[in-house]
């Protein structure tokens, strides 16, 4: 039997990045192909039936002996990555659901509902700006249209990209007939923070997920000659920007349990002698209160106004993304604790809120929904430093093969 940290290893050469660290593998790019090649291969030695849905989705099912889809017990993650992540972000959930399939087929069950594991796309929005997007496109939770004119920073749109690689993006958006087949879903994932590790547990499950979106700020200014432009003619959108990113850690400090970041920024044209026309800067903002977080952009908003102004620039704010705070299934979360507790025979199985979102969130809207982590000794996700034990990889198959068994 191949084992959760035997796959990963399979795959631990794919999309490694040599100038950030760990691994780029954006969506539709060669390691990102090259992953979903080596899922389909690892799902069809397990005697799983693989196809690609209309939204690029990647399903392998196990059917009962009815043959019957309509709803089965779902299970999966993703396989992109955010610039230079970690080895365990999206793949320790796909792998561990491999796994768990093997597990049981060892353990000669037979499920009386139908079982899949998928891959959605495009989950980290490293690419394309939206998170989760196969699975908002599945559930209708984001216009078709405006996923078909997204663009990536070489200017290519998603309608063009998809159409490259094998989807009709006419077809693209709410799929009812793959919706039907969900009637569970469970997401593994490595846990992105070190509650787990604190609480000496090698194994928790999802109560919530904060709310949370991205905004572009864009600041305009006036595109000029770093050496002839004296500094009381200058309109320079990056003095802004700076201003911008001191704004949004002074508020999001100002009020408890908010989170905001600046992660990426972008001056045009870039160079080292010249005074930016234009600099974007990427705003993520997450918060339990949902009002809250929209009361937060609007100050961030205000202050941009404001400074932009001061410098003789203009700015405006678009609104990329936004996910509502989700709770997950009650009944289905103390059913994955029963399960756990006799996986792990811990006492206590904790029920953890996170900050990271997930397609598991996105689901919950429309099916249940619950996540299991896996404890994660560092803390740090997004980054070269995430890390599992190979027992801890290795416990989340036979852990998600004792949740799946006692759902199926």
């Amino acid at each position: 039997m191949t084992t959760v940290s035997d796959m990963l290893g399979a795959i631990s050469d794919v999309g490694r990045d040599s100038v950030r660290g760990g691994y780029s593998r954006p969506v539709f790019s060669m390691a990102e192909l090259e992953l979903r090649e080596w899922f389909t291969a690892e799902a069809t030695k397990l005697g799983l039936e693989v196809s690609t849905d209309r939204n690029g989705i990647l399903w392998g099912w196990w059917d009962a002996e009815s043959g019957d889809r309509t709803g089965a017990l779902v299970t999966g993650s993703h396989l992109d990555s955010v610039p230079g992540g970690g080895a365990f972000d999206g793949p320790l959930g796909v792998a561990a659901a491999l796994a768990a399939v093997d597990v049981l087929k060892e353990r000669g069950v037979e499920p009386r509902r139908g079982l899949a594991v998928t891959v959605f796309p495009e989950e980290e929005g490293s690419r394309f700006g939206v998170a989760c997007l196969g699975s908002r496109l599945l559930t209708g939770a984001i216009d078709a249209d405006r996923v078909r004119n997204l663009k990536d920073p070489a200017g290519n749109t998603f309608a063009d990209v998809s159409r490259a690689h094998g989807l009709d993006p006419k077809h693209l958006g709410r799929d009812e007939e793959a919706l039907r087949t969900i009637g569970d879903f469970i997401e593994l994932h490595v846990e992105q923070g070190r509650a787990l590790i604190d609480l000496d547990s090698p194994v928790g499950v999802g109560s919530s997920i904060l709310g949370h979106g991205r905004w572009r700020l864009t600041v305009q200014g006036q595109g000029n000659h770093a050496g002839t432009t004296l500094m009381a003619d200058r309109a320079d959108p990056m003095v802004v920007a700076a201003q911008i990113v001191l704004a949004i850690r002074r508020t999001a400090a100002s009020q408890d349990d908010a989170r905001a970041t600046v992660g990426r920024l972008q001056p045009v044209p870039g160079g080292t002698n010249v005074i930016a026309s234009r600099v974007d800067l990427w705003l993520d903002v997450r918060h339990p209160d949902d009002s809250v977080t929209a009361a937060l952009v609007e100050s961030i908003h205000g202050q941009a106004q404001k400074a932009a102004a001061f410098e003789g620039c203009s700015v405006t704010l678009t609104e990329e993304s936004f996910s509502s705070t989700v709770h997950f299934d009650a009944p289905l979360q103390r059913q994955l604790q029963n399960s756990l507790r006799r996986t792990t025979s811990e006492h206590q199985v904790p029920a953890l809120p996170t900050g990271a979102g997930h397609d598991a969130g996105v689901l919950a809207g429309y099916v249940p929904s619950g996540m299991v982590y896996i404890r994660n000794p560092t803390g740090i996700s997004h980054s070269p430093e995430e890390f599992v034990e190979d027992t801890d990889a290795n416990l989340a198959a036979s852990a998600l093969a004792d949740v799946l068994e006692d759902l199926l």
